[in-house]
């Protein structure tokens, strides 16, 4: 892949990053989604720290390597988290909280300690293979609890549109980041598909700050309209 065009999506993603931050604080919403906006703070960082690997040491390097996987890992834990956060937005008036975090807590040992057998079982290079590993996991237990929540939404007829943007916008990041796992496996050399799966980080960002911006917590959307959205 050209390095300009690399670069330029890297920035877009970026730009869409730091645009959700600052409309949750120009809507005053910050804190109520505290940590769809921590998973965005640590992407911020997570680029800072993986432009000045990049520089330092270079693309093939050790330190890039360590730097990209963890960080990646580190970022995937982030937006668990704020999964888990929506579905207390979702349950939350039916005083499940406890209980969401308690399986959040249960599900997020579970994943770590099976990433950590899997790798110690078939792999020489524990430490970047490792957080690989725990990523995806991570992102495959990610996709299975957002169809859960969307389920949830048009069960519970939820109406909170920013609620159910979020939602269905993380549910096709997942599904389409699976896909492109399989894609990338299957045929990483083609071009067209190094393209799309680097792209695909802008999405989430950009779709959520749409969302923001756009949308108030009083905003609401017609219970019906969500049963004709395809799922």
């Amino acid at each position: 892949m050209p390095v300009s065009v690399g670069l330029i999506i890297w920035y877009l993603g970026l730009a869409f990053e730091l645009g959700f931050v600052v409309c949750s604080v120009a809507r005053g919403s910050f804190f109520r989604y505290i940590f769809l906006n921590l998973y965005f703070v640590l992407a911020l960082l997570s680029g800072a720290a993986r432009y000045w690997a990049l520089s330092a040491f270079g693309l093939r390097s050790d330190q890039y390597m360590y730097v990209y996987y963890y960080t990646d890992a580190l970022l995937t834990i982030a937006l668990f988290l704020a999964l888990i956060s929506l579905f207390s937005h979702v349950f939350g008036e039916l005083g499940f909280g406890k209980h969401i975090r308690l399986g959040a807590v249960v599900l997020l040992s579970g994943t770590v300690l099976f990433s950590f057998g899997v790798v110690t079982q078939s792999s020489s290079r524990l430490s970047t293979t490792f957080a690989y590993e725990l990523s995806q996991n991570l992102y495959f237990v990610g996709l299975v609890l957002t169809y859960i929540l969307w389920g949830a939404v048009l069960k519970l007829r939820e109406t909170r549109t920013r609620i159910v943007q979020f939602v269905l916008a993380l549910g096709l990041y997942f599904s389409a980041y699976a896909a492109s796992y399989a894609l990338l496996n299957l045929a990483d050399k083609f071009i067209l598909i190094q393209y799309l799966s680097q792209a695909l980080g802008c999405f989430l960002p950009l779709s959520w700050t749409l969302t923001m911006w756009r949308y108030t917590d009083e905003s609401r959307i017609v219970p019906a309209q969500l049963v004709a959205v395809p799922r």
